[in-house]
């Protein structure tokens, strides 16, 4: 006999409710975390270093660009990868078309962002990004996650922003904290581009300060700190480490970092890429495109050499990608 509160639950639908499997924002729309399968976390399909204050969709040609880059995630799916991020931020060559044509095209599952970079001396930076406040900052990201961007529909995946490398200027702050406010808010995962481990503790720092924990935060290109050390610091912290420059060699060296990592029990926290790609509007015949295969090709036989197994391969490529990305609020509790 159902007693009155469970009549009320289910005329509600409330006894139904489950809890919500972890999922990921494609630009296809969301998608189990589980279905993402092998994962390139950082990737460029187009980049264009013209500067915010030049950039626009006017300075390339969708079909060659899809032309140029097909091939290549053609060749990447022959090697089983089934998702790519792509980490152009806005005004760097952001375009949500091509994502859409290339994922139709081949299937892979594409992923995009919100954010501002804000490395390279704040070149890429829009002019408000000096002016706002990280409140009204955060607030531009969560209305794109909320709402699509430019009115396409599309929704990031996550946020990509970018410091100096150094101690964090009061703009690097302010930029951190915005993508603080605005994880806080979407659940999105923050990715900047750091490579120092200065910058990325000091990110890190700031967001604990906010309530989010460190697993909201990816360390960008920390193959450039040379004092491999800190790789383990941060994973133990619980942030993610990704060495993501694997598309331009130094394989035994990779190799080597992922084998200490692996050896102080820090592989759960290690996310690997090539941030290879990529059409340059200033190069449109594209002889300067790197693919992105040579994690299958160059990286793994390495490993494997060094005693790594498939479930190490698969944590690397598959099981840490969709824990990292899957879109949740990681708010510290204590």
């Amino acid at each position: 006999m159902l007693t009155r509160r469970h009549f009320i639950l289910s005329s509600l639908g409330l006894l139904a409710l489950k809890p919500r499997k972890p999922h990921v924002v494609t630009i296809r729309g969301e998608m189990p975390a589980a279905k993402m399968g092998t994962t390139l976390v950082h990737e460029h399909f187009l980049v264009d270093f013209i500067g915010a204050d030049k950039i626009s969709t006017d300075r390339w040609d969708l079909d060659t660009v899809v032309e140029k880059i097909l091939p290549h995630l053609l060749e990447a799916k022959a090697q089983g990868v089934e998702t790519i991020l792509d980490c152009t931020p806005e005004f760097i060559g952001r375009d949500v078309r091509l994502f859409k044509i290339l994922s139709e095209k081949t299937g892979i599952n594409i992923l995009t962002n919100t954010g501002y970079y804000g490395a390279v001396g704040y070149k890429f930076l829009p002019e408000w990004a000096f002016t706002e406040t990280a409140e009204q900052l955060a607030a531009r990201w969560v209305a794109e996650a909320k709402n699509g961007i430019g009115g396409t529909g599309i929704k990031p995946g996550f946020m990509k922003i970018g410091v100096n490398g150094g101690e964090l200027s009061e703009l690097e702050t302010k930029l951190i904290t915005a993508a603080g406010l605005a994880h806080l808010e979407t659940g999105l995962t923050i990715c900047s581009h750091t490579g120092p481990a200065v910058a990325a503790f000091g990110q890190i720092a700031v967001l604990q300060k906010m309530g989010v924990q460190p697993d909201a935060f990816v360390w960008v290109h920390a193959q450039g700190e040379l004092k491999k050390h800190t790789y383990t610091q941060a994973a133990k912290l619980g942030a993610w480490v990704s060495l993501d420059g694997i598309g331009w060699g130094d394989f035994e060296n990779y190799a080597n970092w992922l084998d200490t990592l692996k050896a102080n029990d820090c592989l759960h926290r290690v996310l690997i890429s090539h941030d290879a790609g990529w059409y340059d509007p200033e190069k449109p015949t594209g002889e300067n495109i790197v693919g992105y295969t040579n994690i299958f090709q160059k990286l793994l036989p390495l490993l494997e050499r060094k005693g790594f197994k498939s479930r190490h391969i698969e944590k690397l490529l598959v099981k840490n990608p969709a824990e990292a990305f899957a879109v949740r609020v990681r708010r510290s509790t204590g």
